[in-house]
């Protein structure tokens, strides 16, 4: 990986130190975290327990991993606060292990569940149409917040750490939201998989992570987040002609930093129907991006000493369809290789960007549609071929 600069540090450190601006600060949805509700006493909860009404514990949960569940919610519209309290597993790992189980509920929130086959789970027969999770630490368990429902999920400022995948569901048979804001997600082996489900992410932080982004089956779209210091990026693919494609990817005002790669060497190529990508900061990554797309939305972006620039190209479909979109007013400055590559045949408009300094050209696009005031200069292999580009 290319060594750390400046830049990268700086806006990577601020993020990760302050976080972000509350979320009802941002005007987005109000707050219902803290709605006053009247709370049985948890004093009497064992392991084992179904709750049926708002429930506050008063004390820990130590449960053994051959247990159906450590606790079960089944309450229309009940809240589960932890009161600070931890649930945890004890005994052998047992990937079948459940820690809560939401059946019926609307809310859990303040404490911590560890060391379960699966932290918080919707079952396939849960009646939770809607389920918020707040404050929350979720620690290594098999999955942290598991689905086989069409639960809609909204995760606000949880700490989701250790766990083999964080956000995940039953193969093929959940569908629904995870809708992720201010939260973070650290030495996670997957972070986040998208089967069936659109994930919302905004004002997160992503660290240290193997891949955070597993699209597969579903959308993604990252706002306003960071996503440093992990082994990939993201593994997106197609299925030709079957169902599980990535239909949409999409990163807005977001910053990637000192990620050992893109996507993982099992699967190198982001494959999605359509990349968005706007104002967003690639930085000192390991490898260059890779892209297979039908179309691109790029405006506003900076790739910087990254280990290869960006390299467009079209899906390896039957009847394969050139790339078409927009590439405009993006930077490609100090990158290893060709700052942009547009692999022959695809055909996107490349407008108003700006290559400087790359090891290769600073934009090599044969078969792409000039689109007029592209500047390159100090590009080690020459400055545009297939687009004209001016020096200032």
């Amino acid at each position: 990986m290319k060594q750390t600069r400046g830049l990268a540090v700086a806006v990577a450190v601020i993020t990760l130190l302050t976080g972000a601006p509350d979320v009802q600060a941002r005007g987005t949805v109000p707050s219902d975290a803290d709605a006053k509700v009247t709370f049985a006493s948890g004093a009497a909860v064992r392991c084992g327990d179904t709750l049926t009404e708002h429930t506050r514990l008063t004390h820990d949960l130590s449960c053994p991993s051959s247990a159906p569940f450590a606790l079960r919610l089944d309450g229309e519209g009940i809240v589960l606060d932890l009161g600070g309290y931890t649930i945890r597993r004890t005994g052998p790992e047992n990937e079948d292990s459940q820690g809560i189980v939401v059946d019926n509920g609307r809310m859990v929130r303040n404490g911590t569940v560890q060391g379960f086959g699966r932290g918080i789970i919707t079952s396939s027969f849960s009646n939770a149409r809607n389920l918020r999770l707040h404050e929350l630490a979720i620690l290594d368990n098999h999955s942290a917040i598991y689905s086989q429902s069409e639960t809609n999920f909204l995760i606000t400022q949880c700490r989701l750490s250790g766990n083999a995948w964080g956000l995940s569901s039953e193969f093929s048979a959940s569908t629904g939201l995870f809708d992720v804001r201010n939260s973070i997600f650290t030495h996670n082996g997957t972070a986040m998989a998208a089967d069936f489900h659109h994930i919302d992410v905004i004002d997160s932080t992503f660290t240290s992570n193997g891949i955070v982004i597993n699209c597969f089956g579903g959308s993604f779209r990252i706002r306003e987040s960071t996503l440093a210091w992990n082994d990939a990026v993201g593994r997106m693919q197609l299925d030709f002609g079957g169902p599980y494609t990535c239909t949409e990817m999409r990163f807005e005002n977001s910053l990637l930093a000192n990620n050992a790669a893109f996507a993982p060497a099992i699967r190198p190529v982001w494959e999605t129907v359509r990349l968005v990508m706007i104002d967003t900061l690639a930085i000192s990554n390991g490898l260059g991006l890779q892209v297979a797309a039908e179309t691109v939305y790029l405006d506003g972006n900076t790739f910087h000493d990254n280990a290869g620039g960006l390299t467009l190209s079209d899906l390896a479909t039957a009847e394969p369809v050139p790339l078409t979109g927009i590439v405009r007013g993006n930077q490609f400055l100090r990158n290893d290789g060709d700052g942009l590559r547009v692999t022959p045949p695809s055909t996107p408009t490349v407008l108003d960007n700006v290559a400087l300094g790359n090891t290769g050209f600073g934009i090599y696009a044969p078969t792409a549609f000039d689109g007029g005031g592209n500047v390159a200069r100090d590009n080690a292999a020459g400055g545009c071929v297939g687009v004209i580009c001016s020096p200032y």
